[in-house]
């Protein structure tokens, strides 16, 4: 099995035997045997064709089609994305981590992958839907990426959907604060939330909105 650790802030090293899934083209240096090979249907091996199928479709339609390979050997295996700072959040058994697929870097096989619907997505660059991996067994661990270091908040909190990475435990509440003054080009410019109110989780967001969202005003 692998282990991820953090290396020098801006890359994980996946270290151990077995397989894992990273995004394609992660992979910036290796020490070992490994051979990488693209995913074509899904990670969930439970799932059988059918399900592989229908997890496939549910990625296209959603947007959520991460490009996802199958890393298979031992060693250390050095992983990367654009400089960007990685985070490695190990799960409970049964824990569910929501994530942006953009932010996804790479995941132990114990994670169970799917595409769940967000409402409060509708504010977001993002869209309305979001990547999810619920670990089948303790120790399961996920791979992040944030443009900056990251802000690690413990629930219950309130962030904005454009800097959100990701979260552990339910699905967050949508909350908007829009009056009149939005219209008229004289609020804050936050009107969009992401609300979590389940005690005892983690929210991690970066220091960086994406561009996009929704703008209300008139000139």
């Amino acid at each position: 099995m692998f282990n991820f650790k953090i290396h020098k802030e801006l890359t994980c090293i996946a270290e151990g035997d077995g397989y894992f899934y990273a995004r394609v083209g992660a992979m910036v240096a290796s020490k070992g045997q490994f051979k990488a090979e693209k995913v074509l249907l899904g990670t969930n091996k439970n799932k059988g064709m059918l399900g592989s199928l229908a997890g496939l479709a549910a990625r296209k339609l959603t947007g959520e089609n991460i490009s996802l390979m199958k890393v298979e050997g031992s060693g250390e295996y050095y992983m990367a994305h654009q400089a960007h700072h990685v985070s490695v959040i190990t799960l409970k058994k049964g824990q569910s981590l929501g994530v942006e697929g953009e932010n996804l870097l790479a995941y132990t096989e114990t994670c169970e992958y799917t595409v769940k619907m967000m409402a409060s997505g509708m504010a977001s660059q993002k869209g309305l839907f979001t990547s999810n991996l619920k670990a089948n067994s303790e120790g399961a661990q996920v791979v992040v990426t944030t443009n900056g270091n990251p802000i690690i908040l413990e629930t219950p909190c309130v962030v904005d959907p454009d800097a959100v990475i990701c979260w552990t435990g339910p699905q967050p509440s949508f909350k908007a604060d829009v009056s009149w003054k939005t219209f008229l080009g004289q609020s804050s410019g936050e009107s969009y939330f992401m609300e979590f109110n389940t005690p005892g989780e983690v929210v991690i967001v970066q220091p960086y909105e994406r561009m996009g969202g929704v703008s209300l005003s008139i000139d």
